[in-house]
This record gives C-alpha cells, structure tokens and sequence, in this order.
C-alpha cells in the first residue's frame, strides 16, 4: 500500500508516470516526487523524459528517465524490469501517455472520413498501451504488498462531439479497462482507478487554441478557471495515496464542471453580451 502523511505521503515509494514529458505527466511526476516518491519518467521522446527527470532531481528528488512506447509489449516489460531492477518494487503507476500528435489526432475526424490507421494507431497507444502498463505492472504490486494505478482518460470518454471518435472510443476503453483491473486485482491490495481530465491548459494547449476557441469551452464550463497540469497531478497523488484507500475502480472527473450542467446553460453563457 501507498504510504500517507504530510510532506513526504509516498516516502520510499516508487512510482512509474507514462507520458511524463511535458504537461499533466510532468506534473504528476514532479508531484509524486515532491511527496517523496522516486520517479520513473517514462515517455517516448527521450530528451523530455531527461528534462523531466531533471527537474525532480532539481527539486531533492529522485528520477529515473526512461524512453518508452507503451504501444511496444517488450518495450514495456523492459521499462518495469528496469524499475524492478534499481528499486526493487513498484508501488504507484500513472498511466498518462496519449496519442495527441497532429499526424494522427489531427485526422481523428467525423467517422464517415476516419481513416483506419488513425483509429488503430490511437486505440495502440491509449487503450492497449494502458492494458500493457496494467498487465506488466499489476503483478509485481502485487509481489510488493499491494499498489495504486491511475489511469488517465478523457470527458472524451463520457461525452459524444462531432469529431475526435478514435480518441473518445480509446479513452470509454480506459474507463472499463479501469474497472476489470480494479475488480481482478482488488484483492491482492492493488487499486485502479481514472481521472477524467476536460481542458488542460499546457503549453500546447495555449499554443493550439484561438482565443474563440477558450471562449467556447469556458462557456461550457461551471468554474471560472480551465484546469492547470498541477490539477490534474493533484487528482493523480489523491487516489494513489492512502487517504484513496477504499476507492478502486472508479472515475474522478476533473473538468471545472462542463459535464454536470444541461446544453443549455453553455447556449445561454454564449449568447451573454461582454
């Protein structure tokens, strides 16, 4: 089990973060570190895994960086191997890798037009890379007492849109997937469960949006404020710490309250003068 307590909740912890380049996973590393985790950046662009493990070791923490495609079976087994093999256990596991390149999620468009190797090539990375993380992680949880995996999905998953079906249809895979592991594993200590992230504002984020495009989806969100990647790191460090210990298999959404309000109110706050 994950330990708990102020300033240091995960201290000789170790924990594995996919996807910890940039944005919400590099958060969620430099957040589980900060709690007194060792870190093992995985992502596959190998200079973004290094800053990342930079700036935990920057920070007084420990970090290992790690290039990894979590499409890749062995290159998977080999990244827990590695974990196993300097830390001797494996305590937390945040599955935040996704498939976000403009190449494929870009042509992620109405269905009618999707091309099959955008719905598999999104599908390898967000569904099966998760399963992989889950399968090659679970088990040596299981040999170390007990552990906590999140995954990270999408109010994609919750919600239909015009377009973006691939990326959507993935992240429902993540939710259920969310669920099986939780229930297979449940008793043998380990925990599953999702976050469920809206609009993150990252730097790509920033870069890609119009600023009609922000003014659009604040008008569908409740809260005044888009979630910061430090939000997201904050759901992640919640459920995988003890203060989480009865929570398996379900979803946390992080949204700033988009999916809890009928059509309608986005409609009007669209229409408000100012």
């Amino acid at each position: 089990m994950t330990s708990s307590g102020p300033g240091g909740r995960f201290e000789g912890r170790v924990a594995i973060v996919t996807g910890a380049g940039a944005g919400a996973g590099r958060a969620t590393a430099l957040r589980l570190a900060a709690d007194g985790a060792s870190v093992v950046v995985g992502d596959i662009r190998p200079e973004a895994a290094e800053e990342t493990a930079a700036a935990v070791t920057a920070s007084g923490g420990d970090a290992l960086a790690w290039r990894v495609d979590v499409s890749d079976e062995p290159a998977v087994a080999a990244m827990v191997a590695a974990v196993v093999a300097r830390y001797g256990r494996l305590d937390i596991l945040d599955n935040n890798a996704a498939l976000l390149t403009p190449d494929v999620h870009g042509r992620d468009v109405v269905i009618s037009d999707l091309a099959l190797d955008v719905w598999d090539r999104t599908f390898a990375v967000n569904a099966r890379g998760t399963m992989l993380c889950c399968k090659h992680a679970a088990p040596v949880m299981v040999a170390s007492g007990g552990g906590a995996i999140v995954n990270v999905a999408s109010v994609s998953a919750l919600l239909g849109d015009s377009v973006r079906s691939a990326y959507g249809a993935s992240k429902a895979a993540v939710v259920a997937l969310t669920r099986y592991v939780a229930t297979m594993y449940g008793a043998d200590g380990v925990r599953c469960n999702a976050v469920a992230p809206g609009l993150i504002m990252t730097e790509t984020t920033r870069r890609a949006l119009s600023g009609a495009q922000l003014a659009a989806m604040a008008a569908e969100r409740i809260l005044p404020w888009a979630a910061e990647p430090e939000d997201i790191a904050a759901a992640v460090a919640w459920l995988a710490s003890d203060e989480a210990r009865c929570v398996t298999g379900q979803t946390l959404v992080v949204d700033g309250g988009t999916t809890v309000h009928r059509p309608g109110h986005a409609l009007r706050a669209a229409a408000a003068p100012g």
